[in-house]
């Protein structure tokens, strides 16, 4: 082989190497969560693993990330962003960061309730809005629906957390939606009423406040309850009980994480098989079976401390509702003063 023939020979194989080489690195995707790296991390390696895409992790609270991706602006490198919250999902659709994807199996796969309408965000995992109480303080059969936590039989009874948490602001928007604005600030006005202090710390925080006698029940979010009984403590748990609230009008309050794929997304094909990826039966079960929230996927069980609690009846009201109605719910609760 002559000099010329073998240079050109060997330029060949590197321009073939470097175009293989430059094919796996396009094949990544960048995800901005607002889920703890530690509930997040093992879905991306199982996912790395399974498709050859490396995943760029981002994690920060939700309204960090919001003004992140503002700042950001057209030039953002995010392709996904997966937050907690309905109320958090419809901010970012509003801030017009997301597109709508046509995707028919996460369309088939996840209840329109749990979706936006315009296939702009989907939900990936659900949690309720639970009472957790103490049976030696309080009579199960008191407990009816949300409404009824207003009424006077339980004064000084109810730890709740602030009305800055996106949880709580979700659950009044949710009943501006079912019974109005001035029921729904007639009802706030009475369970603030009956708070049994300030309204401090976190879901765990509140269910621990049982404990120490600070106040009889608990509202929270079921997989902060579930976790705690599944702790190296769960002991001092175990003779706690759940109620699913439910009256006439209103079933179980029930919120969700989920994502949705970014306008300006480098790599928009991946986002989208992540995302569906993340509502595979295989994922799913790591939701119900790890992280004890209730999985979007219908046909996915759910762990035995979940099973124990009994079957509830989940509202009919679409989750974009909560984001609809964020602003009059704050504004309900700055009205009736709850911090």
């Amino acid at each position: 082989m002559s000099i010329n023939k073998y240079i050109f020979s060997t330029i060949g194989i590197l321009i073939i190497l470097f175009s293989l080489n430059s094919s796996y690195a396009e094949e990544e995707v960048n995800l901005y969560s607002a889920r703890k790296e530690h509930l997040i991390k093992p879905i991306i390696e199982i996912f790395e693993k399974d498709t050859n895409i490396k995943v760029n992790l981002v994690t920060a609270k939700p309204g960090q990330l919001h003004q992140r991706l503002l700042q950001e602006g057209k030039n953002s490198p995010a392709d996904i962003l997966l937050t907690t919250d309905a109320g958090n999902l419809w901010k970012a659709e509003e801030a017009g960061f997301f597109k709508a994807i046509n995707s028919s199996f996460l369309i088939n796969k996840i209840n329109k309730k749990y979706r936006n309408e315009n296939n702009k965000w989907w939900g990936l995992s659900l949690r309720a809005r639970i009472v957790v109480y103490n049976p030696k303080k309080i009579n199960g059969k008191e407990l009816k629906g949300y409404k009824n936590l207003s009424n006077p039989i339980f004064k000084s009874r109810i730890l709740i957390r602030s009305s800055g948490n996106i949880y709580n602001q979700s659950l009044v928007a949710h009943m501006i939606e079912k019974y109005g604005i001035e029921s729904t600030e007639n009802w706030a006005g009475g369970l603030v009423d009956n708070f049994a202090r300030e309204p401090a710390g976190g879901d765990r925080d509140q269910i621990k406040a049982i404990l120490a006698g600070e106040g009889d029940l608990a509202v929270v979010n079921s997989y902060y309850f579930a976790k705690l009984l599944n702790s190296e403590n769960k002991e001092i748990y175990k003779d706690l009980k759940v109620h699913f609230p439910k009256d006439d009008s209103m079933g179980v309050h029930l919120n969700l994480s989920g994502a949705g794929v970014m306008q300006n997304a480098p790599n928009s094909e991946n986002a989208i098989k992540f995302i569906e990826f993340l509502v595979s039966d295989k994922v799913q079960k790591i939701y119900s079976y790890v992280n004890f929230e209730y999985p979007v996927v219908s046909s996915i069980g759910v762990p035995n401390t979940l099973k124990v609690w009994g079957s509830f009846y989940p509202d009919d009201i679409s989750t974009s509702a909560y984001g609809k109605n964020n602003k009059l719910a704050i504004q309900i609760a700055d009205r009736v003063g709850w911090n």
